[in-house]
């Protein structure tokens, strides 16, 4: 993991900043000169983000994980920490998992739960099929609000050039990550000085998501940023500077029970900052040892999370809500055995299995139960090339007839799961 050039002076505290889905450490330049003059400032790039290296992360946790062996490799220790979006996810799991280290906490359009877990493995879904261009086109219209977006093309462009320079596959683990992020019923034990920042207009994790941080963290304040969308530290950035500079001077000091006022509305530069070299890229995954396989009594948690990652969140609920005295013994066995057990083993990895199941439903005609597969086999990372050469190969084994009612059942699941938002 190379050093990196730093901002502000050795003997200053450090402070950290994290990035949201799909930009790089640019989106906090203009946090930079007035956060530099009171604190150490590191900022990192996301895996495949910016040009880091495209080392994909698993989950929140990892990247958290990653980032500490970063600090750790810099003799950063202690340090305050605000990330914007999974930035902040980042910062959330450090603060619940490593609270010695993280000295005040800033949470930026961020959420205790990112959409649903369906929303983001179906984004990645449109990713591998399509790449990002679709997430690239539509990344202003999530990020900044309508009247910045049309009076600062430049910026735009410029975040539009970071999504499309994004490597897929970090984008795509990302958005598993993110799928999988849920500390809801943990945020009570968050217990640092925590800012929850929004902008009034974030349509993303906007005011609603806030709120519910705001509640749940026992030391938080909330500030709305008027006239700021998703990315506020671009849109407003003196007036979340004023607010960052405002929380981390003052966590420790003083009563964090009082709340922040909102500050006015402020024009933003007509163009980014000039770019400097990062502090810190996270460092690639280190070798960790097989995991060991769950004992009897965690098969059916372990089914559970499997077959919603699997089958997603909107089919499990529908079977879980049909499911009464008479068949929730069956369920939990299929959940137990099925999922816990046979999906949730070593031996072949979810893309093989999914192509061993299509096979296996058009074989034995189980056309009912082809769609929801058809669906999983994308999340699982099959594209849609793939799936149909699985079907041309099942179209010589099994029968034109059976495998013609395959393709139309396929065809209509992948349109829908496929096709970019408008």
């Amino acid at each position: 993991m190379p050093r990196r050039a730093e901002r502000g002076p050795d003997d200053q505290d450090r402070g950290v900043l994290g990035p949201s889905l799909g930009t790089t450490w640019h989106m906090w330049d203009r946090q930079i000169p007035e956060l530099s003059q009171h604190w150490r400032i590191f900022r990192y790039d996301l895996p495949g983000h910016g040009g880091a290296p495209a080392h994909a992360a698993a989950s929140v946790a990892e990247l958290g994980d990653r980032l500490l062996a970063t600090l750790d490799g810099l003799g950063v220790q202690r340090f305050g920490y605000a990330g914007c979006s999974i930035g902040g996810a980042v910062g959330a799991d450090l603060a619940l998992r490593h609270p010695h280290r993280v000295a005040s906490l800033a949470l930026v359009a961020s959420s205790p739960r990112f959409g649903t877990a369906d929303e983001f493995r179906q984004r990645g879904v449109i990713v591998r099929t399509n790449g990002l261009e679709p997430m690239a086109r539509t990344a202003p219209e999530r990020w900044f609000t309508p009247g910045f977006a049309a009076a600062q093309p430049a910026i735009v462009e410029w975040a539009v050039q970071m999504v499309r320079t994004t490597d897929p596959g970090c984008y795509i683990a990302a958005c598993e990550a993110l799928a999988a992020f849920d500390i809801r019923g943990a945020l009570g034990r968050i217990g640092v000085p925590t800012l929850v920042l929004v902008g009034a207009e974030d349509q993303v994790t906007g005011p609603a998501e806030a709120r519910t941080l705001v509640a749940g963290i026992p030391d938080a304040r909330l500030a709305l940023v008027p006239g700021a969308s998703h990315l506020a530290p671009v849109e407003q950035p003196a007036a979340v500077s004023d607010l960052l500079l405002m929380h981390f001077s003052t966590a420790w000091q003083q009563d964090t029970s009082a709340a922040i006022p909102v500050l006015p509305h402020i024009t933003a530069p007509a163009a980014p900052s000039t770019p400097f070299v990062p502090v810190a890229e996270i460092a690639p995954a280190a070798a960790t040892p097989d995991a060991v396989a769950p004992t009897p009594d965690d098969r059916y948690e372990q089914g559970t999370k499997v077959r919603r990652e699997v089958l997603g969140d909107a089919h499990v609920d529908a079977v879980n809500d049909t499911a009464d005295a008479f068949t929730e013994d069956f369920q939990e066995l299929v959940t137990r055995y099925a999922w816990g057990e046979v999906w949730s083993r070593d031996g072949l990895d979810r893309r093989t299995r999914s192509v061993i199941t299509l096979t296996a439903l058009v074989t034995s005609g189980h056309l009912e139960r082809l769609a929801a597969h058809t669906r999983a086999a994308l999340r699982n990372g099959l594209t849609p090339a793939e799936i149909k050469e699985v079907l041309l190969q099942t179209a010589v084994y099994c029968g034109i007839p059976a495998a013609g009612a395959a393709f139309a059942v396929a065809q209509k699941v992948i349109q829908e799961e496929t096709t970019p938002p408008a």
